[in-house]
């Protein structure tokens, strides 16, 4: 389990708040997740890819988040090593979404990726 008052989980954690929130709330958001919500089409069609089965609208919101950020940070911001945002995604799954989440967001970045 990642060490949770690393600075760089915390901020991933902030922004999986915001992005989840934002899809229920009109409301002030980070930076981040200003730039992710900005370009929310273009990610989103990344994770149509990845996940053809499952369509956004039927995606928990919760995985969709994490979905939303890993994405962001492979396809768009490309700063870390996949593996390192990957193993990320699925801490944040296994804190914020269900039995399944964990499972399903590592399954949709490692096609992502390929």
């Amino acid at each position: 389990m990642k060490n949770p008052l690393d600075p760089r989980h915390k901020k991933r954690q902030k922004v999986v708040e915001d992005l989840f929130r934002s899809e229920f709330h009109k409301q002030r958001v980070g930076e981040i997740a200003q730039k992710i919500i900005a370009q929310k089409e273009e990610i989103d069609k990344f994770i149509n890819k990845a996940a053809p089965e499952f369509p956004i609208d039927k995606i928990n919101r919760v995985d969709l988040a994490i979905l939303r950020l890993a994405t962001y940070e492979l396809k768009i911001i490309k700063k870390e090593p996949p593996k390192v945002i990957i193993d990320e995604a699925i801490e944040l799954a296994k804190e914020y979404g269900g039995e399944t989440s964990p499972a399903f967001v590592n399954g949709a970045l490692g096609k992502l990726v390929k």
